[in-house]
């Protein structure tokens, strides 16, 4: 039997309830999974660097930007190795791409190189305001370059921020050291070739003074104070060597002998670059005896050479090996 108007009425208003319910209770499901799906964390896509190849990065920075040359991990990995330039660091490129073949020595290896271009006579740390002798206009902050603003820089394209690195040579192997000293997070290798690595000795910083008003006009008393100012000693690698132990490092110096790799360099260049390197091996000899009576390893070569590239080119083919273990960049 059909129904009746009565029973009509019901079943079609018990319809309509039973629809609005299923409507209700669908917005109810599709509103907290929107709401759910909102707060829960973004996943960031992970970031690979580029396999192989160079670039020419413009990194700002407090200083203004600051040309970088980089060589592309061979196979995409996130390691990085740092170079940092000596005294005479010219404004276009990083003497390590010109003067040494550090491209070609890790061309095929699974690690960023990461060239800063600049620091002429910065020691690359942070000074206290600009050198009032040469009109210079920034205040050098190449600590904070190096230890903030260029790692987040590269972090954009896939390179760690914690696996790197970092050499340097003359003014910036003492850099090294103290850079990866203070930042262990980041830095876990060091290597310093022929490096002032003892500023605070007496006298240095006078010959550190002369050297810069030579190369740039610039003041010491500007980077770090007058001696024995707080910033000499944290920026001294032979003073600070407690916080380098664990670190794997490679510290080079010639012995200011002149050997094959001087001949081309001409006599006048070589009679600088042996005294220079007379100095180096003495301060390099303090930091050696510092490194030992706190039982704390490192590999030193003290060799027959003076101060100049084609010796840290040999240097860094020495470490090449001990570099890629400890970025496990192999």
């Amino acid at each position: 039997m059909g129904a009746t108007r009565s029973e009509s009425k019901l079943l079609g208003r018990g319809w309509l309830k039973s629809f609005g319910i299923i409507v209700v209770t669908a917005v109810v499901v599709w509103w907290i999974g929107t709401a759910a799906a909102n707060s829960a964390p973004m996943q960031a896509p992970v970031l690979r660097a580029p396999a192989g190849g160079s670039a020419v990065l413009s990194v700002p920075s407090s200083m203004g930007h600051v040309k970088v040359q980089v060589q592309w991990a061979a196979r995409g990995g996130s390691a990085a190795l740092y170079f940092l330039d000596g005294l005479r660091a010219p404004s276009d490129h990083s003497q390590w791409t010109t003067d040494t073949d550090a491209l070609r020595q890790f061309a095929g290896d699974n690690v960023t190189l990461v060239f800063p271009v600049g620091g002429h006579s910065s020691f690359y740390t942070d000074w206290y305001r600009p050198s009032s002798t040469n009109g210079q206009v920034s205040t050098y902050k190449w600590e904070t370059f190096l230890t903030k603003e260029l790692p987040a820089y590269l972090a954009g394209y896939g390179v760690s921020r914690t696996n790197n690195a970092i050499v340097g040579a003359s003014m910036g192997g003492n850099a090294a050291l103290t850079l990866a000293a203070h930042h262990r997070d980041q830095f876990k290798f060091a290597g310093s070739f022929s490096g002032f690595v003892h500023p605070t000795f007496p006298m240095w910083n006078e010959a550190m003074r002369a050297a810069m008003w030579d190369e740039g006009r610039f003041n010491v008393d500007d980077m770090w104070g007058p001696a024995g100012a707080p910033a000499w000693r944290r920026n001294d690698a032979t003073v600070q060597a407690e916080l380098l132990r664990g670190l794997p490092m490679y510290i080079w110096t010639g012995n200011g002998v002149p050997g094959p790799l001087d001949v081309p360099q001409g006599v006048g260049n070589t009679i600088n670059a042996m005294g220079l390197e007379a100095m180096t091996t003495v301060a390099n000899q303090m930091l050696r005896d510092r490194l030992a009576a706190f039982d704390i390893p490192a590999r030193i070569d003290f060799v027959q050479g003076t101060h100049t590239w084609p010796y840290w080119q040999q240097a860094l083919a020495t470490a090449r090996p001990a570099i890629l273990d400890a970025l496990r960049a192999g």
